[in-house]
């Protein structure tokens, strides 16, 4: 299976779809971010949550959806409401176009609090969809099934906290610890 998430600047929400669909699904889906209006850079702070969920950021970069064009999906799934409204280039249209109406996080930074829970809880519903998806195309390779599945996750959404920060320790105070 082939998946394509799109945001218009592809710096958050499909970023973070593009790392929890590889983490969770492994080798049996093949995954893309790409945005029409790319920030050209990952919004610091969608790497920083990430990493603390421990879902690797390795190569996770801010794309065009133009740079994708040997790239052909089985499905596009826009993550932001003005994605959705948004053209698809030719080369995407027998993909199954899908939307999840995503709130992006980093929107949110100001509030430390608000902005980890967000994106505490955008981790958990892309994980739980993508988990769903993983059971269906076990037991089941019909891309129509598969279709009504992205569809219906689209109003699945889960309220997650922030999990804690592993204390870092300065290298020089872990030596002269284990010293006493």
């Amino acid at each position: 299976m082939k998946l394509l998430f799109l945001c218009t600047h592809n710096r958050c929400r499909s970023i973070v779809a593009e790392a929890v669909t590889r983490h969770v699904c492994g080798s049996l889906a093949e995954v893309q971010s790409a945005g029409s209006q790319p920030a050209r850079k990952v919004h610091p702070l969608t790497l920083e949550h990430l990493a603390l969920h421990d879902i690797p950021v390795r190569g996770l970069r801010s794309k065009s959806i133009d740079s994708l064009a040997n790239f052909h999906p089985d499905f596009v799934i826009t993550v932001c409401d003005s994605a959705a409204g948004e053209s698809c280039p030719l080369w995407v249209d027998k993909a199954h176009r899908i939307h999840w109406s995503l709130m992006d996080p980093s929107v949110l930074e100001e509030d430390g609090v608000a902005c980890g829970a967000a994106f505490a809880s955008l981790i958990a519903t892309l994980t739980l969809r993508m988990k769903r998806i993983m059971d269906v195309l076990q037991n089941t390779g019909n891309q129509e099934v598969l279709a009504r599945e992205f569809e219906a996750l689209s109003n699945h959404f889960v309220k997650a906290a922030e999990p804690e920060r592993k204390q870092q320790i300065p290298l020089d105070m872990q030596y002269s610890a284990r010293a006493r």
